[in-house]
């Protein structure tokens, strides 16, 4: 195999599906079955090579041999032949828009437009397939990847429309292109922050037609998008999400209604995060913590994001939206108040701003109460080293999107032409902070990215700059087991006993323990060492697909026709 280092026999994993054998039924109306999986490969800790797994009131019972099982089989509530399919914790993704992303799933998508024109033309396709829309909304347009090299103008979305509001988020959500009826629609934007005429908006202006745009948008519209979200996810084997919500992303209602429908309905867990600096409000609309995107920059592809040194393709440094005694006093009142704290910070200037709030913080109340309290930083994609020893020494949490690599990397990729060669091979240096002891979690930041767990695992392995690489199997923990340390909950993530029974089936091919090259310590991808297998993540090779995701013990998606 090339670049990985392989378990030089791997386990075979044949390509069938699951047969269920029931002696009960999934009822809603009753709590969750008591089920034997068996047959196939269970990746846990408890045991590197167990082939089975009992789940029991919603949590994991036991795992073990195929010969062990046979005592099992004859006192539950379901059994489950695996047929060769692998079994893992299901995955969490730590950062995520679940309307946006629902909305973009059923409207319009503009990430796959390779040209300009293309992307016009499916605006016009867009406006004529929804005559009764108020208000027309898309996202993912990203002019550096079109040769034109430009985003769309008022003018040309206009005669797209036939002169409707419409709103068109660029891929990073942190700029926008809009049309005049939109504009027309928000008083006094002509005059705020980030309105330059011809140019896409940002800042306050931005934030003012988005929130026109989203107010335009049923209750109903939002609640089937949330499900069309969540569903999706599930099909993925993702079992929990963590919603970054936000007066300025998207509304109180929006929040508050999408924590409603993931208690009421069968589907991943929804972890909340309400990004103001406001604990009181944080907490009585059921947040995890004020954190999430409460912003200290904006992003390098709308070049808000806020650094020490211009830009190489703009004569400004970005936007810094929070100073370091904000970043104080807000952490200061979420750790008194007993609340997880956080921001988003891209930009080294911004992620250092966030260090020394931190520490400011810690002076204060104590850096015991500050690293007990996990606080987050999200994107964190310009990390000096100081930085990082920072994060370390503070307890803080990276919560962190690898697809961003995959996308804007490279030579000749999105970060180069914003910070030139130099800047952009110190981007997302995820092996760093993992050798410094900075416990990640990972996510797509969906509709930013898609979800994507197997991409997004496959991504941090294979990243762009090889120094930053980490072995499949740190990229995995980091997106199962992290996700739940970033909550907070050291038990669960990882299919042990006494675990929550999150999980996931899936078909793939052999399992093989994956490191990317040489950079990555042998002793963790060593067969001796009794690591259980992961599916080979090679670029090119076929990720895995989700057969059942089952959260907390309950059934939450079957891969229909199989």
């Amino acid at each position: 195999m090339s670049d990985s280092t392989t378990d030089p026999e791997p386990r075979p994993a044949p390509a069938r599906t699951p047969r269920t054998t029931p002696s009960g039924q999934d009822d809603p109306s009753r709590g969750p079955l008591t089920v034997l999986l068996r047959g196939g490969e269970v990746h846990s800790p408890a045991d590197p090579f167990a082939t089975a797994m009992v789940v029991e009131r919603g949590q994991v019972a036991w795992v073990g041999s195929e010969g062990a099982a046979d005592a099992f089989a004859d006192g539950v509530d379901e059994v489950v032949d695996l047929e060769g399919a692998l079994v893992t914790p299901a995955f969490t993704d730590a950062h995520v828009h679940t309307t946006a992303t629902g909305l973009a799933l059923t409207g319009l998508d503009l990430s796959g437009a390779r040209t300009l024109g293309d992307a016009l033309d499916r605006v016009r396709e867009s406006a004529a397939s929804r005559p009764a829309d108020r208000t027309l909304l898309g996202h993912g347009w990203d002019a550096s990847r079109w040769p034109e090299r430009r985003p769309p103008g008022r003018a040309e979305l206009d005669e797209a429309t036939g002169g409707r509001p419409l709103y068109l988020s660029r891929i990073d959500v942190h700029s926008a292109v809009v049309t005049t009826a939109l504009l027309d629609l928000v008083p006094g934007v002509r005059s705020a922050a980030g309105f330059q005429d011809g140019e896409p908006l940002t800042r306050d202006a931005h934030h003012a037609v988005r929130a026109a745009a989203f107010a335009a948008v049923t209750p109903l519209q939002r609640t089937e998008a949330q499900r069309a979200a969540l569903r999706h996810a599930a099909s993925l084997g993702i079992g929990s999400v963590h919603e970054c919500g936000g007066p300025e992303i998207s509304s109180e209602d929006d929040f508050t209604g999408l924590l409603r429908l993931a208690a009421q309905e069968r589907g991943p867990r929804v972890v909340g995060y309400w990004a103001e600096q406001d604990v009181a409000k944080a907490r009585a609309l059921g947040a995890a913590g004020a954190a999430g995107d409460l912003f200290v920059d904006g992003a390098l592809g709308s070049h808000t994001a806020c650094l020490h040194r211009p830009y190489a393709d703009a004569d400004h440094t970005g936007t810094a939206y929070l100073d370091t005694a904000a970043v104080a006093a807000h952490v200061v009142a979420c750790t008194e108040a007993g609340l997880q704290g956080g921001f988003h910070a891209i930009g080294d200037a911004a992620v250092a701003s966030v260090v020394a709030g931190m520490r400011a913080a810690a002076e204060k109340v104590g850096p015991a109460r500050v690293r007990a309290a996990r606080h987050r930083v999200e994107h964190a994609e310009m990390l000096t080293p100081e930085a990082i020893a920072g994060f370390a020494d503070l307890g803080l949490t990276a919560s962190v999107q690898p697809a961003f690599d995959a996308l804007w990397g490279g030579a000749d990729g999105m970060y180069t032409e914003r910070l030139g060669a130099e800047r952009a091979r110190t981007l997302n240096p995820f092996a760093a902070l993992l050798r410094a002891g900075v416990p990640l979690a990972f996510g797509s930041d969906s509709p930013v990215t898609p979800l994507d767990p197997w991409g997004t695992v496959r991504a941090a392995a294979f990243h762009r700059t090889p120094e930053h690489r980490v072995s499949v199997r740190a990229a995995f923990t980091a997106h199962t087991r992290g996700g739940w340390r970033a909550v907070g909950r050291d038990d669960a993530g990882v299919l042990v006993p006494g675990a929550p029974a999150d999980y996931a089936v899936w078909r793939t091919e052999e399992l093989v323990v994956q490191a990317p090259d040489d950079r990555v310590a042998r002793w963790s991808t060593d067969p001796r060492s009794g690591t259980p297998g992961l599916p080979d993540l090679s670029p090119g090779a076929g990720l895995p697909v989700c057969l059942r995701t089952v959260v907390d013990g309950r059934t939450v998606f079957v891969r229909p026709d199989e």
